[in-house]
């Protein structure tokens, strides 16, 4: 096969690029910027504000005497403190010689261990604000579901003629009082694999029983980015009617016949705005998280299903959403390292480990779903970015707090020398794992 073969259009590989470097920009001067604001109210002059590294394309000064600038590698950025030695602020107190009181406390290596501390650690918790605010953004703007299990808008489902109504408080689902959402969805679940369902709703005080459309239909609600049903052009709203031939009338039948693929190719039959559509993919083995802790590997495609019915929503409030979205932050830093762990220990395939190209595709796959989706994944990718920088690995933030760690605890910080070997040793690890990142966006599938 030729090279050129393995490279997207133009077009599609620049829309990539662009979604990547915007993702990017947006979670670096976030933590950047929180570096410097931290600094700069804890006494620490900065010198350089830089996003991107290499040849500067664009910069000025301000009137405290920081230098801002645009670099034109933009994976990274950096803040120089004064008294740095280079952009991961290395160097050391005795480095310091010929300054005055003044002007040492004006630099990070002579600051008081309380401002180096919070200087540094101000980035991953930027980071982690950000992902925080963007998640309780999403939840203002769409609301969450009632408590009690209500429909909202009843969708279309071919051959089914609509019984539920908006307003519809339902009762019960197929025998199964349903007295908030967790027990309706455990009901959905425990329904045989038929087209309809028997519900009991609330309709204005009175109780009425109606036939409609099994809860969990093979409705496509979102197409997961960088997956095989993303590649095949399967697309939202869809309706997935067999596969290989196989009539499929819930999401369940979907999911198992899936499963059970082992990896083979399959052939989907849809129905898209009433037109039917063929569709082959092959399934992807990938390793899923499980709710009480640990990963189970499974054959999927990248679909989730939609039920038949919105529920009614409410607007949440301002102190909910922000714990709703501090409680979704917590599940994907937890799911991260999980997931590191189980490949450091050989659970889980080391591909799940994705680098830089891995990333871009994933941010071009979000952006092209819709602005949610996108600002969605900054939102995940700010929070695996707060996550790595406190790994406690020199050159790392991660690594700056355990020296400083080492320092409350002996009352001096580590030598100069010792410094300098393991700030070598942290850049070389991380140099290895880029490497290792990057050789599995290039060989694994």
């Amino acid at each position: 096969m030729e090279l050129i073969n393995l490279i997207p259009s133009f077009g599609g590989l620049a829309y990539t690029i662009l979604a990547f470097v915007l993702a990017l920009l947006i979670i670096v001067f976030v933590h950047e910027y929180g570096h410097y604001i931290v600094g700069r109210w804890s006494g620490i002059h900065a010198e350089v504000f830089s996003l991107g590294f290499g040849p500067v394309i664009w910069s000025r000064a301000d009137k405290r005497g920081t230098r801002w600038q645009i670099a034109a590698l933009p994976l990274g950025g950096y803040v120089k403190f004064m008294g740095d030695a280079n952009a991961a602020s290395a160097g050391h107190v005795d480095d310091l010689g010929g300054m005055t009181q003044e002007q040492m406390r004006a630099t990070m290596h002579g600051a008081p261990l309380w401002a180096r501390t919070a200087t540094v650690a101000a980035g991953p918790i930027f980071n982690f604000i950000l992902s925080i605010a963007i998640f309780a953004g999403v939840f203002l703007a769409s609301g969450v579901a009632t408590d009690a299990p209500t429909v909202g808008t009843v969708k279309t489902m071919p051959g089914i003629t609509a019984g539920l109504e908006p307003g519809d408080r339902i009762v019960s689902l197929g025998g199964r009082e349903t007295p908030d959402f967790p027990a309706f969805l455990d009901a959905a679940a425990a329904l045989p694999p038929v087209a309809t369902a028997q519900y009991l709703v609330d309709r204005g005080g009175q109780t009425v029983e109606v036939t409609d459309s099994h809860p969990l239909p093979p409705l496509v609600e979102t197409v997961q980015p960088d997956s095989a049903a993303q590649e095949a052009g399967v697309q939202a709203g869809d309706i997935v009617t067999a596969v290989n031939g196989q009539p499929v009338t819930t999401f369940s039948q979907l999911r198992e016949l899936v499963g059970a693929s082992d990896g083979t190719p399959l052939k989907l039959s849809l129905l898209r705005e009433g037109q039917p559509v063929e569709l082959d993919l092959q399934p992807r083995r990938v390793d899923l998280p499980l709710p009480e802790g640990g990963f189970e590997t499974r054959w999927l495609i990248g679909l989730t299903g939609a039920m038949y019915f919105e529920p009614e929503t409410r607007v949440p409030g301002v102190i909910e959403s922000i714990g709703l979205g501090a409680s979704q932050s917590w599940d994907i830093a937890t799911t991260s390292l999980s997931g590191l762990w189980h490949m450091v220990t050989g659970a889980i395939s080391s591909c799940n480990l994705r680098g830089p190209i891995g990333i871009a595709e994933t941010s071009g796959a979000a952006a092209s779903a819709g602005i949610t989706s996108f600002i969605w994944f900054i939102a995940m990718l700010s929070t695996a970015v707060g996550m790595m920088n406190l790994f406690p690995v020199p050159v790392l933030d991660g690594g700056h707090l355990v020296f400083y760690a080492y320092e409350a605890v002996t009352g001096k910080p580590p030598t100069a020398k010792a410094l300098r070997v393991l700030m070598t040793v942290g850049l070389a690890a991380i140099l290895t794992l880029m490497v290792f990142a990057l050789t599995n966006d290039i060989f694994c599938p």
